[in-house]
């Protein structure tokens, strides 16, 4: 079944992420994903995460398809004007490649070339409009298009954001907008996650809860000092500072999570930071083999 399907059956969903190599050879992350074929329903491939310069998700998405994996194309509006993410969705849409997550991208100060400069000629409203207009036969300046694409669209959002209000807000415009599913950012904290999810009460389109996977405490320390919309708590840094066992206590914290939060919303997003290979044993530790 395509991802669409799969959102549209209402079963519990399983997505995860792959990042595009700094270079061309893809070798080593095809053979980790590899562990989890037949077991996700759908991989998001990265944007230039952290705004650091690596291969386009695009080609990587037509490699995983042909791998028999649904790719979910991430887009961000950092690096193109309108113009070019309009070309890259149609120029997607002719490859097979209907799974896009619209995002506004991360600031370039977290990058690794200083010479580099935002664009953000749209936000990821913006984008999920044009990907909508796109579908009806016309691009955002109103000229007609030699045949329509088709997409499934998502967007992201932050359950632990502030104000929470306007995120809901934002939520909801990205459902007018088109969004046809969420992920969230990380989730630590299920009973917070849960007062999110009462709050916004119909969401109007399927929420995955994010789920990272945690490598160490220095990573945890790292990603709340620099990552926007990550807040690991002081108990699972410390968790993760005294264990011996870095992998068995990440996947048993990952377990937990998904089990606490698998009853109020739609499926998780799994966010592995090229631990593909840890996904069957969070999995496992879940209960969702």
């Amino acid at each position: 079944m395509s991802f669409s399907e799969n959102l549209a059956s209402g079963k519990f969903l399983v997505t995860t992420d792959v990042i595009p190599p700094k270079g061309v050879s893809f070798s080593e992350a095809l053979a980790r994903l590899d562990c989890v074929a037949g077991k996700v329903d759908a991989v998001n491939v990265v944007d230039l995460p952290s705004s650091a310069m690596r291969v386009s998700p695009l080609p990587v998405a037509v490699v995983l398809k042909k791998r028999g994996f649904e790719p979910i194309l991430q887009m961000t509006c950092r690096d193109r004007n309108r113009l070019a993410l309009q070309a890259d969705l149609l120029g997607a849409c002719m490859l097979g490649i209907k799974n896009i997550l619209a995002l506004t991208g991360d600031e370039m100060d977290l990058g690794d070339d200083p010479a580099a400069k935002p664009v953000f000629d749209l936000d990821s409203i913006g984008l999920l409009k044009a990907a909508a207009q796109l579908e009806e036969g016309r691009d955002l300046a109103g000229n007609a298009l030699t045949g329509s694409p088709a997409f499934c669209a998502g967007a992201a959002v932050d359950p632990f954001g502030s104000p929470v209000g306007r995120e809901i807000t934002r939520m909801r415009q990205k459902v007018e907008a088109g969004a046809k599913f969420f992920q969230t950012q990380p989730v630590f904290d299920a009973e917070e996650f849960g007062a999110f999810m009462e709050k916004i009460g119909k969401p109007g389109a399927p929420v995955l809860g994010g789920i990272l996977l945690l490598k160490s405490a220095r990573m945890a320390r790292f990603m709340n000092e620099n990552i926007p919309g990550v807040e690991v708590p002081r108990h699972l840094i410390q968790k993760m500072e005294n264990t011996k066992y870095p992998v068995e206590t990440s996947v048993e914290i990952a377990g937990r999570l998904i089990n606490e939060i698998k009853g109020i919303c739609s499926g998780v997003h799994i966010m592995n930071i090229n631990w593909e290979d840890k996904i069957p044993l969070v999995l496992e530790a879940a209960g969702l083999t």
